[in-house]
Parts: structure tokens; C-alpha cells; sequence
């Protein structure tokens, strides 16, 4: 997941860049507002405090931008945008856009809005770690080929197949929320390397869909590796079609996935090493990863079906992740008609505690597989089809542990068609759970759930946990 040039002269914190607190700005674009563009916006001078508001207007704002500024956790620097009458977010549209003369940035091809390293103002390659940084409420899109935009100097240049609505080079404490990220070669990428690590990064609320380039598999729907990562509350929806990629991609420490609608993708869940990063690799929280209170869909013809990876997918052993994957109160559906794997553990390095899941495969029973071959899987307390298969092979190199498993027919929705997966009356799932893990609490306890689309509502407490992403 290489940037298309190494990073140079980087600074971890520049006084300069963010002093300016007390007399913060508020940038208002769009129509009847003091700039009627965003290359108007002095990008390159914004500081601690500063809001830049992008007002919806029927046409798209065919402009990009870098965001190369530092924030403070007090006042940090927000790019919003400022919905039409019917909730309709302002687009920013990277086929055929602009970009501000003033700003010239390396590996502006590779995203709408890039967050990293700037040549201007900053000169020599001499930079700053952005930082304290919040983009929300813009629907930002169409970044692939074979689609193109104008840099600063007036030249036409074309975006990569690794091209993203936003492109997180390097930065710290930096939140996505309530954007709509598609029609890209990726949906959201972030990167680290050994000499830089990305940090501290909530995407919360969005709706990332319908990225990804025909035939290929090495874009998707989100791509990351970070040191401190935490999604929640969004909607991945499937990747374009003749995509094959995989829907939420990530190579971080601090890995939390918590309270998403995940459909689709090659797999919906790649959770792989750190490829370019020794400084997450070292890190204790590379070896532990939270996924709860998901909804996850599979559907036919929909490439790979595994639905979890946990490990690796290729190069040195001595990067593997070699933890421990705690997977717990996820409600899992697959319409497949042929097999649906639900765990791939790379090898017996690689451990999944999965308790509380609804595991529900529509074909018959034995169609659905809890593990490949390899790995330490310990089950307690899930809901799986009666007749499920315990591996793909007869004798697997792995261990199974089984703790206690509900079975049955139809874990029992509201609305199986409708997919409302919450739980009806008299379901088997109603206080069938167990405890969690103690090494989950109290930070990832399961106090929330997901509601369509993008938002979230507290879970209710009463009795033995449910099993599946819904308390009844």
C-alpha cells in the first residue's frame, strides 16, 4: 500500500501552523457566501480554530484540495459541509476538478482531499504532521481512472487505479464522519511507514460504497493502517461492479470495528499485517483486534468466501500479526448458495475468541464453515445453523475449541427479508449469551447498536447478553 513517493523532512509538531487560537476564521463557500469556490479558501494558511463551511448547491464543487495544516485538540481545524434543504450534502468531485494555484502538493493524484505533506507553503520538503483534523458532511467522489483533474500549474493529470476520495498520507487525531466516499479507486486510505506512523483516526458515520476498479483486487472500499484506528456507525456498501477488492481493508494497531452494516466485498473484513510500518508492528496493540456489534452480508457470486481474515496475506512470517482477534456479538447472513467460511486465521500464531455471534447461512446447514485449516478458535455462546461444518479440511492443522453452541432452524428476525435483523419474540437468541472476555473491558464492552444507516442508539441492558448485534 506504498505512497507513490517517499516522505521526506517531516516535522512532528510546527508552532507556526497552528498558533493562530484566539482569532479563529470561518470560511463560508457556496453560493451568496464570501467565497463563491473552495480554491478560494487559503488552504495553505489555515490554522488552530479555523471552520471551513461548504454550503450544497445543485452543482458539484469540481475542486481539490491538501490539508497540510495543524490543529490543537481544544480548537481543532473542521472542514463541514452545510446540507440543502432535503439533507442533500455538498458534492466535491474530483473528475474534471481544479486545484488552488497556490497549493502545490506532491501525490495530488492520489486523492480528492489529501492530508499530509505540502510543498507550500512549506519549502525544502520540509513539513508538518497535520493534526487535529475533522472532515464531515461532504459527499466526496470519483477519483480513478479514467477520470483527471488540473494541478496548479494548469497541466491535466490523471488519477491512479490507487486513488481516493481521501487520501491520509501521514496525520494525527484526524476524524471522517457523516461523509458519503465513493466512485473511487479507494474509498478511504490511510498509510504509515517505518519512519511514520498515521495516529489516532475515527471514521464514524459515513457510507463508503461503490469504489474499487474493474478487475482488480488491490482497491477497496477502505484501506488503512494506523496506529489507533476505530470505525463505527458506518454503512460499507458493495464495492463497483467487476470490483475485486475487499470491503474494509486494514493493516492497523489498535484496530476497533464496532456497530458498522458491512455488505459485500471480496471479503468484508481483511484484517492483515502492517506491510510498511515496524512502528505499529512493535507496538502491544497490533496484537489485539476488536470486531462487535456488526452486521456483516454475504451474497452469491461475490468472490472470496471467506468472511474474516486475520493475519497476513503475504511476505515475511515475522510480520503476522500473531494475536488475538476477539470477534463477539456480530449478526452475520449469507444468501450464498454454495459454501460461506466464516473465520481464516493465517496460522496457529493467529487466535479468534468469537462468542455471542448470529452466524446465519440461508442454504443448508453444513454450507456454513467456522474455520479454514489454520489458527486457535475458541466458539462460546453462537448461534450457527444446525449442521454447520467445523473446518474446510478433515484434518486440520488448527484447533477448534467449542464452549457451548446454539443451533437451529432461523435464529429468528424481525424481518429476515427485510433485513431487520433485530430479534422477534421467542427467538433462541434472547438471553443465551455469555459474559465477554475480560481482556475486552471495560473500553470495548457492547453498549451500542447499529441503526440503518449510519447512526447508532445505546443497546438495553437486562438480563444475560443477547446473542447477535441486537438486544431484544
Amino acid at each position: 500500500m506504498r505512497p507513490s513517493i517517499p516522505l521526506a523532512g517531516l516535522l512532528a509538531v510546527s508552532l507556526a501552523a497552528g498558533a493562530r487560537t484566539a482569532h479563529a476564521f470561518t470560511y463560508e463557500v457556496g453560493p451568496g457566501k464570501t467565497y463563491a469556490n473552495v480554491g478560494d479558501v487559503p488552504w495553505e494558511s489555515l490554522a488552530a480554530g479555523d471552520t471551513v463551511l461548504i454550503y450544497y448547491r445543485a452543482t458539484a464543487y469540481k475542486e481539490k484540495f491538501v490539508l497540510a495544516r495543524v490543529g490543537t485538540p481544544s480548537a481543532p481545524i473542521t472542514v463541514r459541509g452545510v446540507p440543502g434543504p432535503n439533507g442533500e450534502l455538498p458534492i466535491l468531485d474530483g473528475n474534471g476538478a481544479t486545484t488552488r494555484a497556490q497549493l502545490d502538493y506532491y501525490s495530488r493524484s492520489r486523492g480528492v482531499i489529501k492530508i499530509g505533506g505540502s510543498t507550500v507553503p512549506f519549502a525544502d520538503g520540509i513539513t508538518v504532521m497535520p493534526q487535529w483534523i475533522t472532515i464531515e458532511s461532504l459527499d466526496i467522489r470519483s477519483a480513478r481512472p479514467p477520470y483527471s483533474f488540473t494541478g496548479p500549474s494548469g497541466a491535466v493529470e490523471s488519477y491512479p487505479n490507487n486513488a481516493s476520495t481521501i487520501y491520509l498520507e501521514f496525520g494525527e487525531n484526524i476524524t471522517v464522519r457523516n461523509c458519503i466516499l465513493h466512485d473511487s479507486g479507494n474509498g478511504f486510505f490511510a498509510y504509515s511507514s517505518d519512519t511514520i506512523a498515521t495516529r489516532n483516526v475515527l471514521v464514524e458515520g459515513n457510507y463508503i460504497y461503490d469504489n474499487g476498479n474493474d478487475g482488480s483486487i488491490y482497491e477497496h472500499n477502505n484501506y488503512t493502517e494506523v496506529l489507533g484506528i476505530t470505525f463505527q456507525y458506518n454503512h460499507f456498501g458493495p464495492l463497483r461492479a467487476g470490483a475485486g477488492g475487499n470491503n474494509l481493508k486494514d493493516r492497523s494497531a489498535g484496530l476497533v470495528v464496532r456497530y458498522n452494516w458491512i455488505d459485500g466485498g471480496n471479503r468484508q473484513l481483511d484484517l492483515v499485517h502492517a506491510e510498511d510500518s515496524s512502528i505499529l508492528r512493535n507496538d502491544p496493540s497490533y496484537r489485539t483486534t476488536f470486531v462487535y456489534g456488526n452486521v456483516i452480508l454475504e451474497h452469491p457470486n461475490s468472490g472470496n468466501n471467506d468472511i474474516v481474515l486475520y493475519g497476513e496475506d503475504g511476505g515475511s512470517a515475522n510480520k503476522y500479526r500473531k494475536g488475538t482477534l476477539y470477534f463477539y456479538n456480530n449478526t452475520f447472513v449469507s444468501d450464498r448458495t454454495d459454501k460461506t467460511r466464516l473465520f481464516r486465521l493465517s496460522t496457529n500464531d493467529e487466535a479468534c475468541d468469537a462468542r455471542n455471534n448470529i452466524a446465519y447461512v440461508t442454504a443448508s446447514g453444513d454450507n456454513l464453515v467456522v474455520l479454514d485449516n489454520y489458527g486457535r478458535l475458541t466458539i462460546t455462546k453462537n448461534w450457527f445453523k444446525t449442521g454447520w461444518t467445523r473446518s474446510s479440511v478433515k484434518s486440520p492443522k488448527g484447533t477448534i475449541t467449542d464452549n457451548g453452541t446454539v443451533t437451529g432452524s432461523s435464529p429468528g428476525f424481525v424481518s429476515e427479508g427485510g433485513q431487520d435483523y433485530h430479534l422477534a419474540s421467542g427467538s433462541q437468541c434472547i438471553d443465551a449469551g455469555t459474559t465477554l472476555d475480560p481482556a475486552v473491558l471495560p473500553a470495548n464492552d457492547v453498549v451500542r447498536e447499529y441503526v440503518k444507516h449510519q447512526t447508532s442508539v445505546a443497546r438495553a441492558v437486562h438480563g444475560p447478553l443477547d446473542i447477535g448485534a441486537y438486544e431484544f
